[in-house]
């Protein structure tokens, strides 16, 4: 579903991904671990359109999807929720959701917004309230309802455990394994290398902005690698 080849990005002369290669099958849930200041931001921000990627290609469903603006690749069906869920706090609940709709109002009249209440109850009762009221936890959920809004068919997560009290992160993965419901393929960036090894199908493990270790989550999380410089066994 979304292939990377040689994938060479960064900021400014900044280089800070060197020939990554990786893919998504669909129906997959396939995580990327790695140490803060990895690149694993930067990758899914130059998927998404947000950073320019140097060189490289990125195909999604056969077509490639390098240099695409934002709201194209968000139309092509990849949604991107940010580190830290980026919502805008002076706005409710619910206009934040009807953000997520910006670059294709008629989705609203799908039903979507009935099915991320379905998912996500709490924002349902919270719909009015302003986003700066809401918990760490809460605030996460909103985000990738908003992003769920589009209807996309993959997403990808960047570290959604992130500012989420610990007794909260539970809660907020077995909301991402829900996604499957929605038919979703799920690209997820973690540093709770635990909790994303659990969830994934695959993983891979990117150190010093290149890929150095992929293979099926179960075995990555026995490797002695991960358990030694990850999971502090």
């Amino acid at each position: 579903m979304l292939e990377i080849k040689n994938l060479n990005s960064g900021y400014a002369k900044v280089s800070v991904l060197r020939n990554v290669t990786f893919h998504v099958n669909q129906d997959e849930t396939v995580a990327i671990i790695g140490p803060n200041g990895a690149g694993k931001s930067t990758l899914l921000k130059t998927i998404s359109g947000l950073v320019r990627a140097q060189s490289g290609d990125i195909t999604f469903e056969n077509n490639n999807i390098l240099g695409l603006s934002p709201d194209l690749v968000v139309r092509r069906g990849l949604a991107y929720v940010p580190e830290g869920g980026r919502i805008f706090p002076n706005m409710t609940v619910l206009d934040n959701l009807l953000m997520g709709a910006y670059s294709n109002p008629g989705i609203l009249k799908s039903g979507i917004l009935e099915e991320i209440f379905t998912l996500f109850p709490i924002l349902k009762n919270r719909s009015e309230k302003f986003a700066r009221t809401l918990s760490g936890g809460e605030r996460q959920m909103l985000a990738i309802g908003r992003g769920l809004v589009s209807r996309p068919k993959l997403i990808m997560l960047d570290e959604p455990s992130l500012g989420v009290a610990p007794k909260l992160i539970d809660e907020i993965y077995e909301k991402i394994h829900a996604l499957k419901r929605f038919g979703l393929t799920v690209l997820l960036v973690e540093q709770n290398t635990g909790y994303a090894l659990e969830l994934a199908d695959r993983g891979y493990v990117i150190e010093n902005g290149q890929i150095v270790m992929e293979g099926a989550a179960t075995d990555l999380s026995t490797s002695e690698h991960i358990k030694k410089f990850y999971l502090g066994l």
